[in-house]
């Protein structure tokens, strides 16, 4: 695999909220380049059914593997809850999730093993989480929280509006009475979804001081480093290249994207998923 280390890391999603994680990305492994897709035209995966998120997942795959990447990162909780096992098992490079993880970085801080995982309404399905959670700790409590209003919120922009925290009172304060939905109350609040990090300031004061709230993104970019290492894929010092791209409107997801890159977002391309 001659250069293949040179190779950048694709990153997928539905929308923006996979930049969360690609910001991590970049942060712990800076000499590693590479390509964002966010299927802006087609999100939120969450409703679709299964069989459509894997056709999508799919199609995402061929696109990143026409850019030869390396390694590719579905940072897409619903994608990863019901495509990975599809695309990892028909791909010819690695490809991470970001359920896993996530579980991880839950058990890790959990003191009273009560968890509550707010996710879209597909990955609740999926009981992905549950399975994760349960396999690293089988006496945790776990708690799943369909939060189908989140991701169109966060999509238009209207992560710190009003409506944004009427809905997440609405998903988030019964977890947090003792016996009302779980006993103990939760003590940690899981993010299972990579838009949801852009409603985190809301929901770490709706839940209050008492409770941690934990996401996937460092957690997969620690896996990522770790199956690059294992796979001999690391890349050598040298400029690192990144781009972004977007199968909808670019200029409604660059207003969105500046939130969580500022002025270090790259120019925004976009592109047919087919």
């Amino acid at each position: 695999m001659a250069g293949a280390s040179d190779r950048p890391i694709g990153v997928f999603d539905s929308g923006v909220g996979g930049l969360t994680v690609l910001k991590e990305l970049r942060r712990q492994l800076p000499g590693e380049s590479t390509v964002y897709l966010g299927d802006e035209a087609r999100m939120p995966y969450g409703p679709r059914p299964a069989d459509e998120v894997i056709a999508f997942t799919r199609q995402a795959m061929a696109w990143f593997a026409e850019q030869r990447c390396k390694l590719v990162v579905l940072a897409c909780n619903t994608a990863t809850a019901v495509a990975l096992e599809t695309v990892r098992d028909e791909a010819a490079v690695p490809v991470i999730g970001v359920v896993r993880p996530g579980a991880a970085a839950a058990i890790s801080a959990s003191a009273r093993r009560a968890v509550g995982v707010l996710a879209t309404t597909g990955t609740v399905r999926s009981g992905s989480y549950l399975r994760a959670l349960r396999d690293l700790d089988p006496l945790v409590d776990v708690v799943q929280q369909a939060c189908p209003k989140l991701v169109p919120l966060v999509e238009a922009g209207e992560a710190r509006s009003r409506a944004a925290e009427d809905a997440v009172r609405e998903y988030v304060e019964p977890l947090l009475r003792d016996g009302a939905v779980v006993s103990p109350a939760v003590d940690t609040l899981l993010l299972g979804c990579t838009h949801y990090p852009l409603l985190r300031e809301t929901i770490e004061r709706v839940a209050g001081p008492g409770v941690r709230v934990v996401d996937s993104a460092a957690t997969t970019a620690l896996a990522v480093r770790e199956v690059l290492e294992s796979h001999h894929l690391r890349r050598a010092a040298g400029d690192a290249e990144h781009r972004v791209h977007a199968t909808g409107p670019s200029d409604r997801f660059r207003q969105v994207a500046s939130t969580i890159f500022g002025e270090e977002l790259p120019l925004v391309g976009q592109v047919e998923l087919v």
